[in-house]
């Protein structure tokens, strides 16, 4: 079954969000903020005008239902963005459920449908995918209660009241509602571009693990301590870094990427030696092998970094998921539509970033496709893609959906 996707009405629906929230030109659109909210409630006037049931749930997903009997797909991305950031990282993948459930009613199918989902805070303003989490049920109210945002502090439970969601109940996905997840998303890399190709057919996303190192020492005055006495905990922490770098290459994947994305220093004063120091070290890889051989180089740097002292290392793990694999069959739907629309223009290859496909793909069957970011720029406002991929994708993405339905 072929389904035509309106590519220049995809772009001017996301110029349109683009203009909500406009920074320079990316976009500040934080979680549950009031720009977030007017694109969220645009989106449920978009929904209501093909026909859908459209709302924005208790923790500010926007559902949508279809009243197709037969096959139905849920499909969809985020609207918040990062602080300061791009204007397609989640838009896009938004804007294509969207058009892709427009086509389908204009071909005339009431049989099938795509059910748009714009999940809530999948930046994790407050915390790691809230809104998906929550869809599958693993968000609780306790979690809830103890998460606040990122930046300023704002209890989300807070937030909610503020958006005018307090009582409003919280969406479960039924899994047998659908045959299948679709996401599309910007790469937020440059393989892509740097390979010339249009469409990217995502096979798995990648985990991420994420740790706390704390380093002790002893805080003195920095200009009357002897080098041969001090305990530096900032020293220590710079000397682990550097064994970070000399041995995950040993240990990594092909694919392999880790971060030391945070440090801090106690007290933090210019004539103080520092008593303590703290770092968060992630690391990404798609191999559950991978990522136990990492975290246990983890734990082997920490031993010898006590054992040769003069300050004491501990850690903590902050962050532990897996890694999901794309369903087969939907990665050969991307393929064969990717074929007609872009010919030798597209790949298989994984996502280096953490997306909602990876939650929903607990439930059922789901799958990503990318586009090309220009110069491999994401998570900042010159984030871009040329509006030939942006129109090119929408369709693509729209004929996988017309072959996902058709089966």
């Amino acid at each position: 079954m072929t389904i035509k996707a309106n590519p220049e009405r995809a772009l001017r629906d996301l110029y349109h969000l683009r203009s909500i929230g406009t920074y320079k030109t990316g976009v500040h659109r934080p979680t549950l903020s009031e720009d977030d909210l007017i694109t969220r409630h645009w989106l449920v006037g978009e929904l209501k005008a093909i026909g859908h049931e459209a709302w924005i749930d208790g923790i500010g997903n926007v559902i949508s239902k279809t009243p197709a009997t037969g096959n139905k797909l849920l499909a969809g991305s985020h609207l918040e963005t990062q602080s300061h950031a791009g204007w397609l990282d989640g838009a896009l993948g938004v804007v294509y459920a969207l058009e892709a459930a427009r086509a389908v009613v204009e071909a005339g199918r009431k049989d099938i449908g795509v059910e748009v989902f714009a999940f809530a805070d999948e930046e994790g303003h407050f915390g790691s995918f809230t809104g998906s989490r929550s869809l599958t049920g693993e968000l609780t109210e306790a979690d809830i209660d103890q998460r606040a945002d990122r930046t300023t502090g704002r209890p989300l439970r807070q937030a909610i009241a503020d958006a005018g969601l307090s009582g409003v109940p919280r969406h479960r996905v039924d899994p047998a509602r659908y045959i299948g997840m679709l996401e599309a998303h910007i790469e937020q890399g440059d393989w892509l571009e740097s390979q010339k190709l249009q469409v990217g057919v995502v096979t798995s996303i990648v985990a991420i693990w994420q740790y706390k190192i704390v380093f002790e020492g002893v805080q003195n005055h920095a200009g009357t301590t002897r080098m041969a006495i001090r305990k530096d905990a900032g020293v220590a922490l710079r000397r682990f870094c550097q064994r970070v770098e000399e041995r995950f290459p040993q240990v990594c994947g092909e694919r392999s990427v880790w971060t030391v994305g945070k440090i801090d220093l106690e007290p933090g004063a210019p004539s103080i030696i520092p008593g303590r120091a703290s770092m968060t070290l992630q690391f990404r890889d798609a191999d559950m092998a991978t990522l136990l051989r990492l975290e246990q180089t983890v734990g082997e740097l920490v031993d010898e970094a006590n054992a040769a002292g003069p300050c004491t290392v501990s850690w903590e793990t902050m962050n532990k998921n897996k890694p999901a694999l794309m369903d087969e069959g939907i990665q050969a739907a991307l393929e064969a539509a990717g074929g007609v629309y872009a010919p030798g223009k597209h790949a298989r290859m994984p996502s280096g970033a953490g997306h909602d496909a990876q939650m929903m793909a607990q439930l059922m069957p789901a799958g990503m496709m990318f586009i090309p970011s220009i110069g491999g720029i994401s998570h900042h406002w010159t984030e871009d893609t040329s509006d030939a991929d942006i129109m090119l994708g929408a369709q693509v993405y729209a004929d996988a959906v017309g072959r996902l339905l058709a089966r």
